[in-house]
């Protein structure tokens, strides 16, 4: 069973999963490049043990953590979306109808609690007129919460560590025979944040209608980095105290952020190459985040090789898990 948020569900990379079309289609954005269908296919060809394997993906653009487990998700897609939106969702341990019969789970989710998505917006809008150095976003979260949010950066750390520590029991709950595989999240931003242009939409910065460029600062890009850094240790403690495995992606893709050349990169920028079916222009809140040249708005999202390489990584750990059961079995 794949559980997940827009990191697993694949969103942009691939062809859709219900394709477009269909009266089967959630507002997920589930694709066949995300990396629960990359992992499918590979255990089909070849599988642990001579086991067959059936992966079910119920993951979910747009998830938290709460919604993986005890809370309904009303999904966000921007494709072909109903005139009055998308219905709710079950809480993907429903979805997916986790038993005593599951053997594996892989779970993907964390950043859309904190959430990093409107951390990330902060910081662009925190950074018009700053300098490099400055650290504004920073500097407000830290304090206490930028922009009405009354959650400092460690009230947010300490939420979701209860967050993630609950779901997993509620998992385990389900599936009492399952082996839990936990996905962190890959490196999104350069160890040398100076290399990023700010000026740059295809790297961490955007064009915003009405408002116009704005980008964070080095110094607030720099912090991202830790972000990311401390919510995937968050995941990473947890899993391992509560009997799980966790798949580490953020060492791997080292060298492969969003402020990469194209032909480096394994994370799209703000701006970035998606399929021709998704929006370059999409609302933040009460603002509209355009793209232009060709670029679609991928959000600071994997792409095509960054799923790839969590594919690969995740593989070996179901294998591992499964080709484990059968020894012990």
């Amino acid at each position: 069973m794949a559980l997940g948020d827009s990191y697993t569900a694949g969103v942009f990379v691939g062809e859709p999963r219900p394709a477009l079309g269909s009266a089967d289609r959630d507002g997920c954005d589930r694709t066949t490049g995300g990396y629960p269908n990359l992992v499918e296919r590979r255990l089909t060809a070849e599988p642990p043990a001579g086991r067959p394997v059936q992966l079910i993906d119920f993951s979910c653009g747009g998830a938290t953590i709460n919604e993986i487990a005890s809370a309904r998700q009303t999904p966000i897609s921007p494709v072909q979306a109903p005139e009055d939106g998308w219905p709710s969702v079950a809480p993907q341990v429903d979805r997916t109808k986790l038993s005593a019969s599951t053997d594996v789970v892989t779970i993907g989710v964390g950043g859309n609690s904190l959430p990093f998505g409107k951390i990330l917006t902060s910081c662009l809008l925190a950074g018009i007129g700053q300098p490099d150095e400055a650290t504004p976003c920073r500097d407000s979260y830290e304090a206490g919460g930028p922009f009405l949010d009354p959650e400092s950066i460690y009230d947010k750390y300490d939420r979701v560590t209860r967050e993630y520590a609950g779901m997993l029991r509620a998992v385990h709950e389900k599936a009492p025979n399952a082996k839990v595989i936990t996905i962190g999240y890959p490196t999104i931003v350069p160890a040398d944040p100076t290399t990023c242009d700010r000026q740059d939409t295809t790297e961490l910065a955007a064009d915003l209608k009405d408002v116009g460029r704005i980008s964070a600062t080095h110094g607030d890009i720099a912090w991202l980095g830790e972000v990311n850094t401390h919510l995937n240790a968050i995941i990473e403690a947890i899993t391992e105290l509560s009997g799980g495995t966790y798949v580490d992606t953020a060492t791997s893709s080292v060298g492969h952020d969003a402020c990469q050349p194209r032909a480096a990169k394994w994370v799209e920028g703000v701006c970035g190459e998606a399929g021709s079916y998704w929006p370059g222009e999409v609302a933040v809140g009460p603002l509209t985040l355009t793209c232009s040249g060709g670029n679609r708005a991928t959000l600071v999202h994997p792409n095509a090789a960054g799923h790839a390489n969590t594919a690969t990584q995740v593989e070996a750990a179901v294998r591992t898990a499964l080709t484990t059961e059968t020894t012990q079995s």
